[in-house]
């Protein structure tokens, strides 16, 4: 199985380290670093994350929690697709257009 980055995910990373940048830019890097290595997994073991819970009864729909963000994948027959890393206080029940 493939990991691959949607679009808006990569702008969350690009928004997250800007805003760690601000105090460090060494530390905003290795922080990026480190959510790519989180995910890296995902290939072999699709399904280790827990299953999103705004997104109701879809099992295809899952997260990695990696330091107070929740990094949020799909899952496809061949690839998993990464779809948004957002930080763990946001509410996405509310949220009109969910990202999957």
């Amino acid at each position: 199985m493939r990991v691959s980055w949607a679009e808006p995910a990569l702008e969350d990373l690009e928004a997250i380290q800007a805003y760690i940048a601000k105090d460090s830019n060494f530390y905003a890097r290795q922080f990026v670093e480190r959510i790519f290595d989180a995910t890296i997994k995902l290939d072999v073991f699709p399904e280790i994350g827990r299953r999103v819970p705004e997104a109701e009864e879809r099992v295809d729909v899952r997260e990695l929690i990696f330091q107070g963000y929740r990094i949020i994948y799909l899952i496809q027959p061949e690839n998993v697709t990464i779809i948004t890393v957002i930080h763990g206080s946001r509410d996405l029940a509310g949220l009109e257009d969910k990202p999957w």
